[in-house]
């Protein structure tokens, strides 16, 4: 009897450890070109966004979340990385033209093949830099790309499987057959998932589609139904184009759900970067994408875990896009992986959520200035400690402008410089962007 308690009681204790060895399922839910604000959740007065409801209010939802940078390329490899963009090196969308090429239009610069040479080139940057499909992979995780990707073939990220195929001469630059995802279905991320429970891996789903993104082309039915919300056509476009995105949420959290994989799957919400669009054509405003606002670098971030993560919306705390990895990597028990470059926090971790104290960014030109010196794209730093924000503009990129101090809390828009009327605070953030990241 004794012999018969002992083997039960291993038993026991090796159960546990068992079902903690399986890791969760991951998946990275992307949004292309989405401002803050453009859901019902928070608070919209006419985009509809019902399938990110539910999952908001499913998971941890930080609404002060926020991108170090307001430009799509850098602001992925973030994602992926855990790095900021002066740290992972990839700074813009779009190396610098061969000299010899100057007097060519962009067009047929990115066309030749001096110019594929040094966008290859380029890629190199995302070879030396942690890579958290690659991570997962140390857990027998699969991983799928699908949507926005500029780092050329997927397997350079490390995923095991995907959609892009980056051959730059055939169409190759930012997501190539990858874009068809969301507006085409969701076939390849469903084929992919079905796969790796038949064959009882963990998976890591990588979901960027190119939506709400330009081209705004929505469904007949949901351009409609947003033509009678606006007498401006290219807003209503954008407008049915986030409730499209929505509904792709809701067809992959959905499809997770109903095959039994909701408690065994954490999945991450964030938006690449913000967008507010002109009322006069479907480009974007001013102070939104590639601008220094929050219109440009505030998103909400998402964590739903069902049964370990409690649900709250948390309207209070700071977020930020490098705490994606380290939060991941701490969930699947990687957390050793964590390496010493990587700023960013466990946002599972309510204490480590609460001790923050401040997050910081930084805006870089849209076209790469060097192809080793961050500092040659830069245009401003920014922190944004408790309500404040402070945003200093690099003199080598924007000689003529000063920095600005907002209140976050009573001027969300920020349309209220504050910077004259509290020297001492702009001193205090100043010196914390410059014990940050200290450029020449």
């Amino acid at each position: 009897m004794k012999l018969l308690a002992l083997f039960l009681l291993g038993i026991l204790a090796f159960a546990p450890s068992q079902a903690q060895a399986a890791p969760p399922n991951v998946v990275l839910i992307i949004s292309d070109d989405q401002a803050w604000g453009d859901y019902s959740f928070m608070d919209h007065s006419a985009i509809q966004t019902p399938h990110l409801d539910k999952l908001a209010k499913q998971s941890l939802t930080f609404t002060r979340g926020y991108v170090p940078d307001s430009l799509c390329r850098p602001s992925l490899v973030t994602m992926v990385t855990g790095l900021y963009p002066h740290q992972h090196g990839v700074v813009g969308n779009d190396p610098p033209p061969p000299a010899e090429l100057a007097n060519l239009s962009k067009q047929k610069q990115r066309a030749s093949q001096e110019y594929l040479d040094i966008r290859n080139k380029y890629l190199e940057h995302i070879d030396d830099d942690p890579k958290l499909a690659e991570i997962l992979k140390k857990k027998g995780y699969l991983s799928h790309q699908s949507g926005k990707w500029w780092e050329g073939h997927y397997s350079r990220g490390g995923f095991t499987h995907g959609m892009t195929h980056g051959d730059r001469s055939k169409g190759g630059r930012h997501g190539d057959k990858g874009l068809e995802i969301g507006r085409k279905g969701l076939k390849p991320v469903k084929d992919f998932i079905n796969m790796s429970v038949e064959e009882k891996k963990p998976f890591f789903v990588y979901y960027a589609p190119l939506l709400p993104h330009t081209p705004h082309n929505p469904p007949a039915r949901l351009l409609e139904k947003y033509s009678k919300k606006t007498p401006h056509l290219p807003v209503a476009k954008y407008w049915a184009m986030c409730e499209w995105f929505d509904e792709t949420c809701g067809e992959l959290v959905n499809f997770i759900d109903d095959k039994g994989l909701g408690k065994e799957t954490i999945i991450l919400y964030v938006t690449d970067n913000g967008w507010i669009n002109e009322e006069k054509s479907s480009r974007y405003a001013p102070r939104s994408k590639r601008s220094q606002y929050e219109g440009g670098v505030r998103t909400p971030i998402m964590v739903r875990w069902t049964g370990h993560v409690e649900p709250k919306m948390d309207r209070t705390h700071l977020a930020s896009s490098i705490d994606l990895v380290p939060t991941v990597l701490h969930a699947v028990g990687l957390e050793s992986e964590i390496t010493d470059q990587m700023q960013g926090i466990d946002l599972l971790n309510s204490v480590a959520v609460h001790n923050r104290k401040a997050i910081f960014g930084e805006i870089l030109e849209h076209d790469i200035q060097h192809m080793t010196d961050p500092v040659a794209s830069l245009m401003y730093r920014w922190i944004i400690e408790g309500d404040w924000k402070l945003i200093v503009p690099h003199p080598g990129r924007v000689p003529d402008e000063s920095a600005e101090l907002f209140n976050l809390k009573k001027d969300p828009n920020e349309e209220h410089d504050l910077s004259k009327a509290n020297p001492k605070l702009v001193k205090s953030l100043t010196a914390k962007i410059n014990n940050w990241w200290t450029v020449d």
